[in-house]
């Protein structure tokens, strides 16, 4: 992680920490690395989501790309994996999204996308950080005709519904769905997207007043959803986080399919039509066991990443693969897109349900999602990261998996802001797990304390 720079672009609450003065810092340095090798007016295409900083943000960061000499183009509220679609579309430089995702609605964020519609590599963000916080390199300044100008893309939400719904082979005819716009940046071309494939949609949470984003609502609150699709006798529900990257379910019972599921269901459905690249999957180091023991009896192959998208979207193109993603519904369709696509996720689950005539909750049933539990042992923050050297800890871990005989694991994991180690254990018994993640936590820490 870098100095400005986090696993996600630039974030902190709007004002205090990411100020109009660095968007303006970010937007100036940010199109002079991404345009630096063009041959000509260099054109960036920026987004937002629905927070009320980012009006004040979006002013700063355009001003600063047109006075590195390049042209602003303004997509309006639109969902982060539409910036990614559209820059390759119109064959823009590079891509601006000013969002703080799933956070509350004080913080925003600023990421950029690369002309080919990816999350910039560790080294480009390492470069605009040195250019804004150690003067690394000279930024121009044009006067007169060599200013940037800013104009408008009128057609973004079109363009980025048509593309979605055709990444679908049918229409939603028949389908009653709840969609859960977070307040956040799915507000309009989510509904326009499912009315033009012939569903009947329900909407909730759509109605952003720049403070409601991801205020008890969307992937990350899915109470509201869940009673709402009971009550109004709905086939199927999405919700979708601030910036509409990521999507998750609730069937017509009103129980969660989260996005491990939402991968095996999909991922079963490809292999079985021959379109999973290599029968592969990937998914992180946190993905339920019960994905694992799926894929192991239908055939798949699981690769592991740390935790984190752009983790996941580095494996996949190392080996082509084009399914992959997390457990928050962060899931990537590399057929279609260069990062997770909440919509796009949406319309491949609601297109699965119509194509199959079968009920969410029997797809969600590919796999058994199987108890896990998280427990925290406080430790020496000078030791947290060295509990895999301590012989007493790895033994016991071997003995508890040994105990699992495939059907349980241990996983540890060092907390990366506090005196922590996390302890995770999954099985099929909820008060076993239970009882020995307590006396790991235990152990653990007399061992570190």
């Amino acid at each position: 992680m870098g100095r400005l720079f986090g696993t996600d672009g630039v974030r902190g609450v709007a004002n205090t920490e990411l100020t109009g003065e660095l968007a303006f810092q970010l937007g100036r340095a940010g199109a002079y690395v991404l345009a630096s090798e063009t041959h000509h007016t260099p054109r960036i295409l920026v987004g937002k989501d629905t927070r009320k900083s980012g009006d004040m943000l979006e002013q700063a960061l355009v001003a600063g790309i047109c006075s590195s000499g390049a042209e602003a183009v303004l997509a309006g509220y639109i969902p982060t994996p539409a910036i990614a679609y559209l820059v390759r579309k119109y064959k823009f430089d590079a891509g601006v999204v000013i969002s703080a995702s799933h956070n509350p609605a004080e913080f925003n964020g600023i990421k950029f996308f690369s002309s080919e519609g990816y999350k910039l590599s560790d080294e480009l963000e390492e470069r605009i950080e040195k250019i804004i916080l150690d003067r690394a390199e000279e930024v121009p300044s044009p006067t007169g005709a060599g200013i940037g100008s800013v104009t408008t893309l009128e057609t973004a939400s079109d363009d980025y519904v048509e593309f979605a719904t055709k990444t679908i082979d049918g229409d939603l005819k028949g389908l009653r769905i709840a969609i859960d716009c977070a307040n956040g940046a799915s507000f309009k071309v989510a509904p326009q997207a499912l009315k033009r494939l012939g569903a009947d949609v329900l909407v909730i949470n759509g109605k952003p007043d720049g403070l409601n984003i991801n205020k008890n609502c969307g992937s990350t609150h899915l109470e509201m959803l869940q009673e709402f699709v009971v009550k109004n006798k709905c086939d199927a529900g999405i919700a979708f986080d601030g910036d509409a990257d990521r999507a998750l379910a609730v069937d017509e019972n009103g129980q969660l399919m989260d996005g491990d599921q939402i991968m095996a269901a999909l991922g079963l459905r490809m292999k079985n039509k021959g379109l999973l690249k290599d029968n592969t999957i990937v998914v992180t180091v946190m993905s339920n066991l019960g994905f694992d023991i799926m894929a192991r009896e239908n055939g798949i192959n699981v690769l592991k990443t740390s935790v984190g998208d752009r983790y996941v979207l580095e494996k996949m193109l190392e080996g082509g693969y084009n399914l992959g993603g997390e457990q928050s519904g962060h899931i990537i369709f590399s057929n279609h897109n260069t990062t997770g696509d909440g919509l796009i996720t949406a319309l491949q689950v609601l297109w699965l349900m119509k194509e199959s005539g079968k009920k969410l909750s029997e797809l969600a049933g590919v796999m058994t999602v199987l108890p896990q539990v998280l427990k925290n042992a406080r430790v020496d923050n000078t030791k947290k990261n060295t509990y895999l050297n301590d012989p007493v800890i790895a033994e016991k871990c071997k003995e508890l998996e040994e105990t699992f005989h495939g059907e349980g694991r241990v996983l540890i994991r060092p907390s990366g802001t506090e005196p922590l180690v996390r302890v995770i254990i999954e099985g099929r018994d909820q008060d076993y797990i239970t009882k020995k993640a307590e006396e790991l936590v235990q152990l653990i820490e007399e061992r570190l304390k």
